[in-house]
């Protein structure tokens, strides 16, 4: 059976809110859910919230419709990027599981996609694309195990947005022909959220291929999560030593030849 995740839902201060939406994430067969933390700097050294602990959501979290474990909650912080000096990763940023870039220029999509150190790359879905995608970039970001993801939330609340998501959508499938590519909902509230099969069929819509579609919500979601753990033990040192050899083990080891001169000595 396919373990599904949505990895954007808006982080809210109102918790019942939150509640509500995770609860219903659940219902509709989600394992995991991550809550993403919106940040989009006025200014070069932006800060960076604590995310809320998700232990603090609930006293015991809803089981996941079909299964008998428990709903997984993660946090996720994505940064607005429209100046290179908005995304330098700190201490703050392993305060979260997942992270993720929204670049609004060219450049900066550039650069998240060939050397920012982030797990996600959020396309424009509000408004049309600022900038048209470059297949080498793209490229670059699948070769680098970073995925591209696309909300719907945003077209089920208007007709226009509507139109941009599937527009923006369409032409990143033209040049990534439907790899790295996860679907998220961006929900807000509840009634925003959208079963797992449903968006499959959305991803159809978006050209992409029926099983792509499903690893949409799926497979590449946990790909995702895996990124994201290698990113952050990604610095860790393995210090090996070399052991000490035993005399009798160096006297069989010693060449003959050299063995030999040894003896006459």
């Amino acid at each position: 059976m396919s373990v599904f995740m949505d990895l954007n839902i808006i982080s809210s201060n109102d918790k019942n809110r939150l509640q509500s939406i995770i609860e219903t994430a659940a219902h509709l067969s989600y394992s995991t859910v991550a809550i993403n933390y919106v940040i989009e700097p006025q200014q070069k050294k932006p800060e960076i919230p604590k995310p809320q602990s998700v232990s603090d959501i609930f006293d015991k979290f809803p089981i996941v419709q079909g299964k008998s474990s428990p709903i997984k909650v993660l946090n996720r912080l994505t940064i607005v990027a429209s100046d290179a000096s908005h995304f330098r990763p700190t201490n703050e940023y392993k305060n979260f599981d997942l992270v993720a870039v929204y670049p609004k220029t060219e450049k900066l999509f550039h650069a998240a996609c060939m050397t920012f150190d982030v797990d996600i790359i959020c396309i424009a879905v509000t408004e049309k694309q600022p900038f048209h995608f470059k297949r080498a970039p793209v490229n670059g970001a699948i070769d680098r195990g970073v995925f591209f993801e696309i909300c719907y939330a945003a077209a089920i609340r208007d007709n226009i947005m509507r139109r941009y998501t599937i527009s923006n959508a369409f032409v990143l499938m033209e040049l990534c022909k439907g790899k790295n590519i996860i679907v998220s909902s961006g929900a807000e509230r509840p009634l925003e959220l959208r079963g797992p099969y449903d968006i499959a069929n959305l991803g159809l819509v978006f050209s992409l291929s029926d099983g792509d579609a499903k690893a949409a919500v799926s497979t590449n979601c946990r790909s995702v999560l895996l990124h994201g753990e290698t990113r952050a033990t990604a610095f860790g040192v393995v210090h090996t030593m070399k052991k000490p050899q035993t005399p009798e083990k160096q006297e069989e080891e010693t060449p003959a030849p050299k063995k030999a001169k040894i003896e006459l000595v």
